[in-house]
């Protein structure tokens, strides 16, 4: 029986795989056979914390400042050919910052600027394995958030980029597809999960009285980057245990 979640001898880049979501998600493809990558922003893997929900182990390692472009442009192709393009870089800043253009613009070119620029760097390589994108953004993008209009918008752009990248590189036998996390405890969250009474109202909302987990995450992304959706194309798959229902 064909095993349709087997990645042995593939290659996978995961932008964003250091820590939380992406890193759950490179682990994920790596335990499935994958040969993977992750771009990070520390100067070495060994610095970052495993308790702090970065698991390195097995894992290559560039760092990439993506809210440069030149960095991006700059940047060693760590494969020569790729299967699977993970985007999951994000950032976010509190206490209203996001108001000032400052905030706005570094959120910008980080949650939504780089998604094309590491597309379109990538392309190429995607084309010849005949591979695909998974673009990861949030339920964010589907409705308001008042403290943080940039993340917002941005997450809304991913998930307007994912489809019109996946109609412009499907000539190209690319799929492109997201995935839209509701809470996942990361280090992104803790401004929510790191207070009782904020926490308790939030899980109150999600139907299934959870957060979800960066496994989770990556449950979707295989499936989203596996044969198993090879006629799915353009598609946001929402991942957050019934939170926008």
């Amino acid at each position: 029986m064909q095993d349709d979640t087997n990645f042995a001898g593939r290659n996978v880049l995961v932008v964003g795989g250091s820590s939380g979501i992406g890193n759950g998600i490179a682990q994920g493809f790596r335990i499935r056979g994958a040969e993977v990558h992750v771009w990070g922003t520390r100067a070495a893997a060994s610095d970052y914390d495993p308790g702090e929900g970065s698991d390195l182990a097995g894992l290559g390692y560039s760092c990439v400042d993506v809210g440069d472009p030149a960095a991006i442009e700059a940047s060693a192709a760590p494969f020569g050919t790729l299967d699977a393009l993970i985007l999951c870089q994000g950032t976010v800043v509190y206490g209203r910052g996001e108001f000032e253009q400052d905030g706005w613009d570094r959120v910008m070119a980080v949650n939504l600027d780089s998604l094309m620029h590491i597309a379109r760097k990538f392309r190429g390589q995607l084309a010849q394995a005949g591979g695909s994108i998974v673009i990861v953004s949030s339920v964010s993008g589907l409705r308001g958030n008042i403290g943080n209009p940039a993340y917002a918008a941005s997450k809304a752009g991913a998930i307007s980029l994912t489809r019109s990248l996946g109609q412009a590189f499907a000539s190209d036998g690319i799929r492109v597809n997201g995935l839209a996390p509701g809470l996942v405890d990361t280090k992104l969250t803790k401004a929510t999960t790191s207070h009782p009474e904020r926490l308790e109202k939030s899980l109150a909302s999600i139907p299934q009285r959870r957060m979800g987990t960066p496994g989770d995450m990556a449950g979707a992304a295989v499936f989203l980057a596996s044969p198993l959706a090879s006629y799915v194309t353009g598609h946001t798959l929402v991942v957050d245990g019934g939170l926008t229902l």
